[in-house]
């Protein structure tokens, strides 16, 4: 019973982080912003969820350990488990380490006067954002893959 809670937990919460950052793909999308517009989205979005995703992304994390620690007796499900958890870190760590910088500079913007060259900045946390949702989704699949695999 303990073992199908845990997988549960992940499940929603893997859900949950992998959702919201599909979300802010669709809701955050810079085409069509002029600056100004980008630069209020975007700081609203860093304001929201700059310490949500990071707390919810290491919860996520530390519950796919669990699972994975809770099915160390099925070698299959470990090792999709082990891989999923690997993807989430890796998102977590794309986040910590060249999202959160950018967020940092542009909550530095004045929406009335973005700084030259404000478009690289976006260009490349857009990047980012697409390597973390990528990663985050990879993770999804195996943990989902986990969840159905029955050996």
């Amino acid at each position: 019973m303990l073992s199908m809670t845990i997988e549960f937990m992940n499940l929603v919460l893997a859900a949950l982080m992998v959702g919201s950052m599909f979300g802010v793909t669709l809701i955050m999308n810079p085409a069509g912003l002029d600056a100004r517009h980008y630069v209020e989205v975007q700081q609203q979005g860093i304001r929201t969820l700059n310490v949500a995703m990071p707390r919810l992304g290491a919860v996520t994390i530390l519950v796919t350990i669990a699972a994975a620690i809770a099915m160390r007796g099925d070698g299959v499900r470990l090792g999709l488990l082990v891989a999923t958890a690997a993807c989430f870190l890796a998102a977590g760590l794309v986040t910590r380490f060249l999202n959160q910088p950018i967020n940092a500079i542009v909550m530095t913007w004045s929406s009335d006067a973005p700084p030259a060259g404000w478009e690289r900045l976006r260009d490349d946390w857009w990047r980012w954002h697409y390597l973390r949702l990528a990663a985050g989704l990879a993770g999804f699949c195996l943990l989902a893959l986990a969840t159905l695999v029955r050996t």
